[in-house]
């Protein structure tokens, strides 16, 4: 029995991260990468502003990707949003990962249509 104010956690919040193939694993990082640039391009960084503009484009990729691991893993929004949100500390906390990421994201969006 639980007591007051104390809730069951959530299936998304208890079950381990599904295992992502090598394509959802991919798209997960880029947009990652892509959220990251786009806020640096917003914020006026001088390093991000060497990147395309990925405002419109990389916010597109971010939604589709994330929709497409909602339909393909089972989690939930907020699922996906701890993911895409670890994946996004994990490179911009490794020295050069983004800069080592971007060049492989930005043929993905080429290679995306978008």
């Amino acid at each position: 029995m639980q007591t007051a104010g104390a809730s069951a956690p959530s299936p998304s919040t208890s079950a381990p991260a599904p295992a992502l193939s090598l394509e959802q694993q991919s798209g997960l990082r880029c947009a990652a990468a892509f959220a990251l640039i786009a806020r640096g391009q917003a914020a006026g960084d001088a390093a991000a502003l060497t990147y395309p503009a990925l405002g419109k484009r990389g916010r597109e990729f971010f939604v589709r990707t994330a929709a497409r691991l909602i339909d393909e893993t089972g989690l939930d929004r907020d699922g996906v949003a701890r993911l895409l949100s670890a994946e996004a500390g994990r490179l911009a906390q490794e020295e050069g990962a983004l800069e080592r990421t971007m060049p492989a994201c930005l043929l993905l969006l080429e290679s995306s249509g978008l």
